[in-house]
């Protein structure tokens, strides 16, 4: 989902949700730019240094959750070539399952996240950047439900190509029956 802003010079924005199920927590990257393949996985990054590593400390492993089509896309090399380079930056075990086509709704970021965050935004002039970063961040429930939202400035180009050598590089498993929506990225040796 991305969002226009009424005057043309604001330009427009795309928050990337992760949302944790262990504590009712999410992160919302607000990217400037365009919802590529490499701002998807930048977003994970940045819930995993801001959040994710000091509320999991020990994690050897992180599993996704996501959608088949869009930037994190089962069927696009970037996505995967990306988390390649997050999965050997730290060391973890990137497990992936996307929901099938047209079952997207199911995600739980849909669910118990972004539906809250349409809630409190919900005839609120979305005028600039930082009014979306407030929103966003101040979107709270009644069980406890936490934001926290930061603003991604990078620039991330369209139509990013991947080698034919760079992505049969990607330290992949399938995960069989369904391998083309379930997969394991080790970290390269």
């Amino acid at each position: 989902m991305d969002h226009d802003f009424p005057i043309k010079e604001l330009g427009k924005v795309a928050p990337y949700g992760v949302y944790v199920l262990n504590d009712n927590t999410a992160f919302v990257n607000l990217g400037t730019s365009h919802d590529t393949s490499e701002f998807a996985v930048e977003s994970i990054n940045r819930w995993w240094g801001t959040v994710g590593y000091n509320t999991f400390p020990q994690a050897k492993k992180l599993y996704i959750n996501c959608d088949s089509g869009g930037s994190n896309g089962n069927r696009v090399r970037l996505w995967k070539y990306q988390l390649q380079q997050f999965a050997n930056r730290t060391g973890l075990e990137i497990y992936v399952s996307h929901f099938p086509r047209g079952t997207s709704k199911w995600n739980k970021v849909e669910h118990r996240l972004f539906c809250y965050i349409s809630k409190n935004w919900a005839g609120k002039p979305l005028i600039d950047i930082e009014t979306v970063v407030n929103l966003i961040s101040n979107t709270t429930t009644k069980t406890g439900l936490s934001v926290i939202c930061e603003r991604d400035n990078n620039t991330y180009p369209l139509k990013q190509k991947v080698t034919d050598e760079d992505f049969e590089a990607i330290n992949i498993r399938k995960i069989l029956p369904f391998g083309e929506w379930n997969y394991i990225i080790f970290p390269s040796l």
